[in-house]
């Protein structure tokens, strides 16, 4: 019984170490999305301004430029997989990796071949265990991503896509991550950023006419561009692009760390009632014991006593 009950003591103390560390990852994560919420914030009035600086090209514009021609049916898609570096995030890589082989698949059946392109060690660990093909992988910032982060893989990402389908490059750029919601639902995603549509479709919401039922929509302002409206877009486009990637990349840590923090809460949660679970069994082997010592106590006596009788 006293091994018994050493085992349940030493056990107990184990889950109550583990229980610090979950409680602990748990509230770094909480405040990491705090965090993550306010760069994204912080960050929109800067894209809106840029998406209808680019809108207002774009109208102006004469020529199809690249980043907003659309070639009819892509013969090769680059993919950008944005999965977490880290674990105990709970499905939160997986749903990701699943819905990314749903798009390889789909572009598949379409007559498109995919070209692989992976942010975060699961990603990266996931295709390297399957030894499949990858363009370029980027690691090492999935849960505090920066502008520069941001910038390297738009710039890897357009010269793939100016670059000849001959000579290795691809038709279009789609991204598979984690869109934010709230807290507890996040949303794995496919966005497509080049060609770009959601420009071409803010020029037309632009140029709709005022009616009765929208009297009061906001109507842009005249605006002359110097050296002219396609140089403007060409300097605009990419800087678009990049801002895009980066309110990405910042909605997909802001996922990564409330999966983390559900998953620490859940296991924190596990914990306890591993605790209060393992106490109740360490007590009855505790009874068990004293019981048991009471009963060699008293058998121990009443033979004393049977001897002295007999004496």
């Amino acid at each position: 019984m006293g091994a018994q009950l050493r085992v349940f003591r030493r056990r107990i103390r184990s889950v109550q170490a583990t229980k610090k560390i979950t409680r602990a990852m748990e509230l770094i994560a909480s405040s990491r999305i705090v965090r993550a919420q306010q760069q994204e914030a912080a960050s929109r009035p800067y894209a809106e301004g840029l998406r209808r600086a680019v809108s207002l090209a774009a109208s102006h514009s004469r020529d199809d430029h690249p980043l907003l021609a659309s070639l009819g049916r892509p013969r090769r898609s680059a993919v950008l997989i944005i999965t977490a570096d880290r674990g105990l995030a709970g499905a939160y890589s997986a749903n990701v990796l699943r819905e990314a082989e749903q798009l390889r698949e789909l572009l598949a059946d379409e007559g498109s071949q995919p070209v692989t392109y992976l942010i975060g060690r699961k990603a990266a660990g996931y295709y390297g265990f399957r030894r499949r093909d990858v363009a370029q992988s980027w690691t090492g910032f999935s849960d505090r991503p920066t502008y520069d982060d941001a910038r390297e893989v738009a710039r890897v990402l357009l010269e793939a896509y100016l670059r000849p389908a001959s000579d290795g490059g691809v038709d279009e750029v789609q991204v598979v991550y984690t869109h934010f919601v709230t807290r507890a639902s996040q949303e794995p995603r496919v966005l497509r950023i080049v060609p770009l549509e959601v420009v071409v479709e803010a020029v037309a919401a632009s140029a709709e006419p005022i009616t009765s039922a929208s009297p009061h929509r906001a109507t842009l302002p005249l605006y002359e561009f110097e050296p002219s409206a396609e140089g403007v877009l060409d300097s605009l486009l990419p800087r678009y692009i990049e801002y895009l990637l980066y309110n990405v990349l910042l909605q997909a840590s802001a996922s990564e760390h409330a999966a983390r923090q559900r998953a620490m809460k859940a296991a924190t949660d596990n914990a306890e009632e591993l605790i209060k679970s393992l106490t109740r069994r360490a007590n009855a082997a505790r009874q068990a014991e004293i019981t048991q010592e009471i009963s060699e106590i008293v058998g121990g006596a009443d033979a004393l006593s049977a001897v002295t009788k007999a004496s």
